[in-house]
């Protein structure tokens, strides 16, 4: 893959032909051919720069563009097909055709490049964006039009849309409901779900209403979004071209992997990840070489085990991790454990998400992960260890390379926010055992906090892992990666303060300073979660003042320990909330912080703020209101439809750390837990009833039922409420009892839940929050005031303790029909209740 690199001063040259493992990370452009466009016979040589007749083109000012802004996001190297292919060549054609899917989902950026948007209809007359401008012009672009283009919207990890002028339109997330209407494409697709998930018909179709200049391309340019290889004939024509596609398909389909259940958002790449931070490529550079060392190793151990406190940028470095080794080829799978989201918070699916990953990636696998699956169906149901032996270990003990051995990377990140202590011993002791493997190299890359159930992982296999802790790196190695951070950064902060300010208000070139970025330096160190908050904190453009930002970051020098780090982390964000404040006014800002913040760091799993309004009983506008200063901490979107999150655990670790219990913005979570498990009972209470989707048909299946309408009757905010009303309960510590809120819902709605539940998909679900809440009913003694005698209090509770044990036989007996079609829960409760 050949590459065009540009330097500090601005010039652009061609690089050489990079092997697959040497590719350097790269921006790459998706655009749509002009008239005179720089071919690749127009560059003289490789490492030479551009010739000036060449900048003369009018397609030059593309490649410039291209070039100056990945230089803007760090990057040296970018991709243009127009002249980094030699066309002439015939195979080199073929090849990169065939690649062109893979090199696409491997840039670290992707430029859309709208040569028909123009900034006139971006900016209104006093130089504000107008949507009612620039969204016909945006519609209408010829790049929505062309076949090609198709698999550079869908590949990348990140696409942003540039007018022809190189200013930023949005994102493909920010503009993905515009990008939907305009295409057809699903949401889930744009959001990088697996194509696999989508029917051949569908994906057939997003094809239509776009052309390419030679009929044959409409079916090449399908091959990445089929996972197809195939060789190009130009000349045969599109209809011999489909014929063939459709034949590749079909034997393809053949040997697709049947579904097993996916833990959404858990890879490195996921939707929830997209915007997440990667290295500086001047920072971590030893400890990078080192990862790639280790994995390159044949006789190196099966484990890397990156462990530092909160807040020191292990996920970061994952990511950079997981990006590398999917450049160079290795990336086998990855699964991002995340605290707060439920399908990433323990490892129910981890095995199975993994598998699937897996499979894809080594086809050999494929067949013996199918043989498992039809051997026993519910394998995924089984213990990890059973799930690690036949979906994992054994499909990869039968690849068969010859002499060659392939080595794979499974890059898993925040093993410590796996809720299960024992699921995390498991873990690590699973993947020490994938050492005897003969024809793959398989290496496990783990990154977590030092905490006792890990280390006591670790113990246990001593001597077959590798271990390298980024809290004990020597101190100049970590001053001299945040200081590199900070000061690019800065500069970014910088360059875009002074494109808004009056000319005679401009920060100065040097801005902040060497000295001040020590200091910031000093009061990081070793975390890095510091430099990135106070950074978005100086940048936030809700005040527009990073100089008056910085200058409050600064006044929280001096703390040593970690409570203190965090501190001079996230106060000077909190405390611009209620600066100048006093009295009533203050006690009612910090209600609202409560309200608001509370449920966004505990939540099981994110909601947007218009879902939190409905389920809490907050306005939007207290929401909006609340979130408006706190963009340094939580990643608030756009839109009220998407989901807010906290950009590190951390924030939720300082915000309920009991040592805080006298801050005036400690959160005390576990009445918030109860707050939030009552407000969800009192929601469904008031929202689920008998044939909620008016289905009118008993005997109707679920997958027959339009999602639309799924959606329409039980809202974001009501699907919540059932997964995890029990789960909030349990948090809260609160025990139930005979006639509580709890024992009334389930008298009422029981069956309407679990119809919920089976409408959603999720009726598996409740088998095991029946378990709890069995966990839950207050047992113990009491006095008896009428014969001073002690009383079980499970007797007392006699009622709910027997309603629940019956729902729990109910649920075991009648999970599979309930499953498959929503309404047979009512006719199983009938026959359930009358057979004794």
């Amino acid at each position: 893959m050949r590459l065009l690199e540009r330097n500090a001063a601005g010039e652009i040259r061609l690089t050489k032909d990079f092997l697959d493992d040497e590719i350097p990370l790269y921006a790459i452009l998706s655009h749509t051919w002009g008239s005179e466009e720089v071919l690749f016979k127009d560059l003289t040589d490789v490492f030479t720069v551009l010739p000036d007749d060449t900048k003369k083109k009018l397609g030059y000012e593309k490649i410039r563009f291209c070039g100056d802004q990945a230089w803007r996001d760090g990057l040296h190297y970018f991709w243009v097909d127009t002249c980094c292919i030699d066309k002439t060549n015939n195979v080199e054609l073929q090849e990169a055709i065939i690649s062109m899917f893979r090199w696409y989902k491997r840039a670290a950026k992707c430029y859309a490049y709208l040569a028909d948007v123009l900034k006139s209809s971006l900016d209104t007359d006093d130089g504000e964006t107008s949507q009612s401008l620039w969204k016909p012009a945006f519609r209408k672009s010829r790049w929505f039009t062309r076949g090609w283009t198709l698999q550079e919207l869908i590949a990348p990890a990140s696409v942003e849309f540039f007018s022809k002028e190189g200013i930023l339109v949005g994102s493909r997330s920010s503009l993905e409901k515009n990008i939907h209407e305009i295409t057809g494409i699903p949401v889930d697709a744009l959001r990088c779900r697996p194509l696999s998930r989508f029917s051949v018909s569908d994906r057939m179709a997003w094809m239509e209403g776009r052309n390419t200049t030679r009929g044959e391309d409409r079916a090449y340019s399908l091959l990445g979004i089929f996972s197809i290889q195939m060789t190009l004939r130009y000349g045969e024509g599109e209809e011999e071209a489909f014929k063939r596609l459709w034949a590749k398909i079909n034997k393809a389909s053949k040997m697709e992997l049947p579904q097993v259940p996916i833990a959404e958002n858990a890879g490195f790449d996921s939707r929830a990840e997209e915007h997440n931070a990667q290295c500086h490529p001047d920072t971590r550079v030893d400890l990078l070489h080192e990862i790639d060392a280790w994995a390159g190793d044949p006789n190196g151990q099966c484990i890397f085990w990156l462990n530092g406190v909160a807040g020191t940028g292990k996920s970061t470095i994952s990511r950079t991790v997981a990006t590398r080794f999917t450049q160079h080829g290795l990336l086998g799978a990855s699964f991002f454990f995340k605290r707060g989201e439920r399908d990433r918070g323990n490892a129910t699916l981890f095995i199975t998400t993994l598998a699937a990953q897996l499979a894809l990636k080594e086809p050999q696998m494929l067949e013996f992960v199918r043989g498992a699956l039809h051997s026993d169906p519910t394998i995924a149901t089984k213990a990890l260890r059973e799930q690690f032996e036949k979906l994992i270990l054994q499909p990869l003990n039968q690849v068969r390379r010859g002499q060659e051995t392939q080595t794979l990377v499974v890059v898993v990140d925040a093993l410590d926010e796996c809720d299960n202590d024992d699921d995390i011993k498991l873990i690590i002791y699973l993947f020490s055992q994938a050492h005897g493997l003969s024809s793959i190299h398989l290496r496990d890359f783990i990154t977590s906090r030092p905490e006792l159930p890990i280390r006591l992982g670790f113990r246990d296999i001593s001597g077959r892992y590798r271990d390298v802790a980024l809290h004990q790196l020597p101190e100049p190695v970590i001053e001299h990666d945040i200081s590199a951070y900070l000061g690019h950064e800065l500069a970014k902060i910088r360059d875009s303060y002074n494109s808004q300010a009056f000319d005679d208000h401009q920060l100065p070139a040097d801005w902040p300073g060497q000295d001040i970025i020590r200091t910031l330096v000093q009061m990081a160190v070793p975390l890095f979660i510091f430099a990135a908050t106070v950074c978005r904190f100086i940048a936030d453009e809700a005040w527009l003042d990073p100089e008056g930002q910085l200058a409050l970051v600064l006044d929280y020098q001096g703390g040593t320990s970690k409570l203190d780090k965090l501190g001079s982390t996230y106060l000077p964000v909190l405390e611009q909330l209620v600066v100048g404040k006093t009295g009533p006014a203050r006690s009612r800002v910090l209600n609202e912080f409560r309200e608001v913040v509370g449920p966004i760091v505990l939540l099981a799993e994110p909601l947007s703020a218009s879902s939190l309004s409905h389920l809490v009983g907050i306005s939007i506008t207290s929401i909006t209101r609340t979130l408006y200063r706190l963009h340094a901490v939580l990643d608030v979107p756009s839109r009220a439809d998407s989901p807010i999150r906290p950009f590190h655990l951390s924030f939720h670790d300082f915000l309920t750390d009991p040592m805080r219990e006298t801050d005036e913005f400690w959160i005390d979570e576990t009445k918030m837990h109860r707050d939030t498990a009552m407000s969800c009972i009192h929601r469904l209470g008031s929202h689920l009833k008998k044939d909620i989707c008016n289905l009118k048909q008993p005997g109707k299946a679920r997958v027959e039922i339009d999602m639309n309408d799924i959606d329409t009757h039980l809202p974001a905010h009501i699907q919540y409420t059932c997964r995890y009303w029990v789960f909030h309960l349990e948090q809260s510590k609160e025990r139930i009892r005979d006639e509580d809120q709890v024992y009334e819902f389930l008298k009422c709605h029981f069956l309407h839940w679990l119809e919920a539940l089976s409408l959603m998909g999720k009726a598996a679900e409740s088998i095991v929050m029946v378990n709890i809440l069995q966990t839950l009913v207050e047992v113990g003694t009491v006095q008896s005031s009428s014969a001073a005698r002690l009383t079980s209090l499970q007797d007392e509770n006699d009622k709910l303790s027997t309603f629940l044990y019956d729902a729990n036989r109910f649920v075991l007996n009648g999970i599979t029909s309930i499953d498959t079609v929503p309404l047979q829960v009512y006719c199983s409760a009938i026959i359930f209740f009358t057979r004794e």
